[in-house]
């Protein structure tokens, strides 16, 4: 019986039906018979995990209901916990509220986490009233005050949603209700928001009214969000000043990640030599760099042209042994393309897969790039029709790149074979370069492949320009082929239908 044509029961109302209940899928059937088997009573921890095993939010929220028939057993915080996190991910919303109407009834002790996951479901599906009900229904149902940590999770959904005004109500009422003193964590969320809107003014505001606080002194993660905003503002010199304001004044120390926030700013704004001493200044003061540090830094080499130094930069890394992540290997075998240096590039990726480090598709779609500026179409093709089958997942941008360099070189038998590896794939190249495609072959007089071509675009709901067809129409008349013009006719009427 196929899941989407169950009714929807929601859990109070399964327990009053005297309607005949739809047959469990026999592998649910026969994991509720080998439960009731071998125990003889399915426990909580059998419960959770027969939900959690069952694909169909229906069935699960059936085997919830079931197991409560059991004389003797009463839901707890695990089995209401992993329900509704199951009917939450399937967006049945509606089972949801049901499940929570029922737990206000219930006599067991409930944790906030059931409730902070819930938040996080809502809101991923934009459903932001809903994320504060759910904060709210924490004192009615754990029946007691949110944590710090609720109102932090609370107040960083919202803001990371841009739900500002939300996030103020919130704020106001938290305080008002609840005697809220904001932490340095709650306080944090705030100067990270208005970092990410480039209001520094504000951002240091906050900071000025958390250092007149005994509770939310600034910390590391507050001077490391205020020295990224500065540096994602141009406020490099700014951001220095901070930093060494933060190690002199207040007392604490740098991580590997705050340094990183420098070493990145200077490396993007072309000024990479900065970030090299910065490298420099960390080992002198025993902070060790991290991979992070060491490909921010190749990345700035590379943005200036500075190959040998970036390549520099990678073996020195391996050399202290860090492990390069796919990050690096591909800002390496990027520049290694764009310089020409297509061999060395090929050779890197190589080693990515003796060292065990997985290519990604950016990775391979940079190399196919490198291949065919090289004008080594076949070497391309080859990569694009086997990485699949190895278990590489390439995107549109994969087939299209090598389209378009086909295209503009005029290897039409290539592109039009290219194609059809794609639609056979479901990609759909870019609209402009499938009219040039179809121009190009009009041209060349390849009156078979451009109709070839034509027919399998339009099934995937490709609508040529109108120069594009009647190009392809007057060839074939030309050529007295006068039924499949009707027949292209027709489609195309179809098509504009």
């Amino acid at each position: 019986m196929a899941s989407s044509s169950i009714p929807w029961i929601s859990p109070l109302q399964f327990l009053k039906t005297t309607s005949p209940k739809p047959d469990l899928p026999t592998e649910t059937m026969t994991s509720l018979v080998e439960a009731r088997r071998k125990p003889k009573f399915i426990s909580h921890e059998s419960a959770v995990n027969l939900i959690k095993r069952e694909r169909d939010p229906q069935h699960a929220l059936e085997i919830f209901n079931k197991v409560s028939d059991q004389r003797g057993f009463n839901h707890n915080n695990a089995t209401y916990a992993t329900i509704l996190d199951k009917l939450a991910r399937s967006k049945k919303f509606q089972a949801v509220d049901a499940i929570l109407h029922q737990m206000k009834y219930e006599t067991c002790r409930f944790h906030e986490g059931v409730f902070l996951n819930l938040m996080k479901h809502f809101s991923k599906s934009s459903l932001h009233e809903r994320v504060l009900e759910m904060f709210n229904a924490i004192q009615t149902i754990v029946r007691q005050k949110p944590s710090l940590k609720a109102i932090s999770t609370c107040l960083n959904l919202l803001i990371e949603s841009n739900q500002v005004d939300l996030a103020r109500t919130f704020l106001v009422n938290s305080k008002k209700n609840l005697n809220l003193e904001p932490n340095t964590c709650i306080f944090n969320i705030l100067v990270k928001h208005h970092c990410k809107n480039g209001d520094l003014e504000s951002a240091f505001q906050v900071v000025e009214e958390m250092k007149m606080s005994k509770i939310s002194y600034p910390n590391l993660i507050t001077y490391s969000t205020m020295m990224d905003g500065l540096c994602a503002s141009g406020k490099l010199e700014e951001a220095v000043d901070l930093f060494e304001e933060m190690v002199s004044k207040d007392q604490i120390l740098p991580d590997a990640l705050t340094y990183n926030v420098l070493i990145n700013g200077f490396s993007c704004r072309g000024k990479v030599d900065r970030a090299k001493k910065i490298i420099e200044f960390m080992n002198k003061n025993g902070c060790n760099p991290n991979v992070f540090n060491y490909s921010a830094l190749m990345n700035g080499f590379c943005k200036e042209g500075r190959l040998q130094e970036a390549n520099e930069a990678f073996n020195e890394m391996k050399r202290i042994g860090l492990k390069p992540d796919t990050v690096g290997y591909t800002t390496l075998i990027d520049s290694f393309c764009k310089a020409g240096k297509m061999d060395e590039a090929m050779e890197l990726l190589k080693e990515m897969k003796e060292k065990e480090c997985r290519a990604d598709t950016v990775t391979f779609n940079v190399v196919i790039g490198g291949l065919c500026r090289q004008g080594r179409f076949e070497e391309a093709l080859r990569m694009l029709y086997k990485l699949p089958n190895e278990c590489v997942y390439l995107n549109k941008a994969s087939y299209r790149i090598v389209l378009n360099f086909l295209c503009k070189e005029g290897e039409l038998g290539k592109a039009v074979e290219l194609l059809c590896l794609m639609l056979s794939r479901g990609f759909v190249p870019h609209f402009a370069t499938s009219n040039e495609l179809l121009v190009r072959l009009c041209e060349a007089g390849k009156v078979a492949d451009a109709a070839m071509v034509l027919f399998g675009l339009v099934e995937m709901g490709f609508k040529p320009e109108p120069d594009s067809w009647s190009l392809l129409v007057d060839l074939i008349c030309r050529e007295r082929k006068l039924l499949p013009a009707f027949e292209l006719l027709d489609e195309l009427v179809l098509v504009e239908q």
